[in-house]
């Protein structure tokens, strides 16, 4: 039977902090310039990641062995038989060293083949090899394989010599980092050595996984890290002292983004919904504060970090909480977060209203 696969979550969403709007009296009437000890001067944000979230993906069926002729070793050496199985390597010339990928997927069959396989297995690895048993043959796209399109990975599985067609032909998507790459060449080449899913070793032999891809441009580098500009917003007013003057003042502030704020993205939608599952922007008011001590707002951000390096790269939702703030100011620290996560994290490239201002100016009819 031919087409089997390794179907994976390359997505893993983690939630990202920012920091919060810097200790400070917010009762001041100061006009002076702004300090740490007489406004709530926001300082440049700094974000964090929690661990890695386990991902989902659609499994994939199992391949099943041909019922009559499964492969029983006898002379302790598998359907390749005794000989090494030559490897040749097909990929693009993109400067990565895909033979040596290769390499290390193989030894570790070769190191684990009593342990797992029950025979043994010997190979060479020869990228350009002129009559090969097997090409592994990395591709940014991959032919459909057990009728899944969008599979990672796709080997033929054998259990006997007889099913062997030299030269086999191992697909590989290309884009994930090397360690994850040498986990579907490994996974792959479990199926070619007579392997299904769920076989031992299941962690590498499970339909889905976990994998990282190459290198990615982090949000907080981005113009725009979102996957696009239509939000939904969902407001908790319940700890608000005026409920219906802080949705007004949480109104301006979004709509002063969707109308082109200065240096903003020209084209965002603000929606408003009754769930907050639905939302991708969610304001509450905190009566315990969950922020830094003295600080009168703070933000969170979650979204995908594909590549696995902690920081995201894609924003997928953030939260406003705003703790024991007068009305008026609400739609200030509001629109500074918002600014925040819209790819204007240092103040200097926030709309002039964000900009070093001051307590009259946070709650001044800043968005006309």
């Amino acid at each position: 039977m031919r087409g089997s696969t390794l179907l994976v979550a390359a997505l893993v969403v983690l939630a990202g902090c920012a920091a919060p709007v810097s200790p400070g009296d917010d009762a001041t009437t100061s006009t002076t310039a702004p300090s740490a000890t007489t406004t709530e001067t926001p300082p440049t944000a700094v974000s964090t990641t929690a661990p890695p979230a386990t991902a989902t993906a659609t499994p994939t069926a199992s391949p099943t062995p041909e019922p009559t002729e499964t492969f029983t070793p006898a002379s302790g050496y598998g359907p390749w038989g005794s000989d090494p199985v030559v490897v040749a390597v097909e990929a693009a010339n993109d400067d990565r060293d895909y033979a040596a990928l290769v390499t290390e997927a193989t030894t570790f069959w070769e190191a684990n083949d009593a342990r797992y396989l029950g025979y043994e297995v010997d190979y060479e690895v020869d990228a350009d090899a002129r009559n090969p048993d097997m090409v592994v043959r990395f591709s940014d796209t991959i032919p459909e394989c057990s009728g899944q399109a969008d599979a990672v990975g796709c080997a033929p599985y054998i259990t006997r010599a007889g099913q062997i067609d030299r030269p086999e032909t191992v697909y590989i998507r290309t884009g994930f980092s090397d360690d994850s790459t040498v986990e579907i060449i490994e996974h792959e080449l479990g199926h070619t050595l007579g392997l299904a899913h769920g076989d031992e070793p299941a962690a590498l032999m499970n339909a889905t996984g976990i994998l990282y891809t190459l290198p990615r441009t982090n949000a907080t580098e981005k113009a725009f890290p979102w996957d696009d500009p239509n939000f939904t917003v969902y407001v908790d007013d319940a700890n608000a002292s005026d409920p219906d003057a802080a949705r007004e003042q949480i109104r301006h502030a979004l709509d002063y983004f969707a109308d082109g704020a200065p240096g903003m993205p020209d084209n965002l939608t603000y929606t408003y919904v009754d769930d907050p599952a639905d939302a991708e922007v969610r304001i509450s008011f905190a009566d315990s504060s969950p922020c830094a001590p003295g600080a009168v707002s703070c933000a969170a951000a979650s979204g995908y970090d594909p590549d696995g390096d902690g920081a995201l790269e894609t924003y997928g939702s953030y939260r406003v909480i705003l703790v024991d703030l007068d009305t008026e100011a609400v739609g200030w620290h509001v629109g500074y977060w918002t600014a925040h996560y819209l790819g204007a994290e240092a103040d200097d490239e926030k709309p002039e209203p964000f900009r070093n201002a001051t307590y009259n100016e946070r709650r001044s009819e800043w968005w006309t």
